[in-house]
């Protein structure tokens, strides 16, 4: 049965209320659809960012656009003390109950509550791309990071074989859009895929965080470049 209630979904302007809207209204359903629309993958990638994060046990990390904490359980189980962060009240609210050990805060990337320093690491998943200043989140990242502190961002991207890139947008425009109509929220999958093709590709990623601030930048490509992993060190020295 198709999904009759009014759509909710953001534009590519990526205002905050309603980007934030979107995801409320997409909380309950939001990780089953992740899985179905990724064909399992979702579940690869958050253990290379957590591998690519390198967690000392004890440290403290910082996951924005955690969600309902899907992401944040594979840090906390490699001995973080993780602080799951997302401007998305609904989502939090999903996450406190599904996963009442982990620290839910409800923070707009554009604008942490946290003090400088305040974290070893700090990781974000899928979120990146929906911020509205992506430079601005970057910069308060840094901020909040101590010095020496790592950055993994890990982002929907650009497949580097063109015969790849032809199929995944077939995959985006064609079948991922009627998988939607599973969701809680049809409509806000229209803006995941335009959202996901308006993107920068990996070396356009590489140079923004370099602008930002961050150094020793390094991207490796994860499932033939449908998702890349950015890495990334806030200098010892500003």
């Amino acid at each position: 049965m198709l999904n009759t209630e009014t759509p909710v979904r953001a534009s590519l302007a990526k205002q905050p209320d309603d980007v934030s809207a979107m995801f409320d209204a997409t909380a309950q359903r939001y990780d089953l659809m992740n899985t179905l629309a990724s064909v399992g993958q979702d579940h690869l990638w958050r253990i290379a960012t957590t591998r690519a994060l390198g967690i000392v046990p004890g440290e403290r990390v910082l996951d924005l656009a955690a969600g309902t904490g899907t992401s944040s359980v594979p840090l906390a189980r490699a001995g973080a003390i993780v602080t799951a962060a997302d401007r998305s009240v609904g989502m939090v609210s999903v996450g406190q109950v599904r996963h009442p050990g982990l620290q839910f805060v409800v923070a707009d990337a554009e604008a942490l509550p946290f003090e400088d320093a305040s974290f070893d690491a700090v990781t974000i998943s899928f979120g990146l791309r929906n911020v509205q200043h992506p430079d601005v989140a970057l910069r308060e990242m840094w901020r909040v990071v101590r010095p020496g502190g790592r950055l993994v961002v890990c982002e929907f991207s650009t497949p580097p074989n063109a015969a790849l890139r032809a199929g995944y947008r077939l995959w985006l425009t064609q079948v991922l859009s009627r998988l939607a109509r599973l969701g809680s929220n049809p409509a806000s999958y229209d803006y995941l895929v335009e959202s996901i093709l308006a993107w920068r590709d990996q070396r356009g990623v590489a140079r923004l965080l370099r602008t930002c601030g961050w150094t020793d930048v390094a991207w490796r490509n994860l499932s033939v470049g449908i998702v890349a992993l950015h890495r990334a060190i806030r200098p010892e020295a500003a």
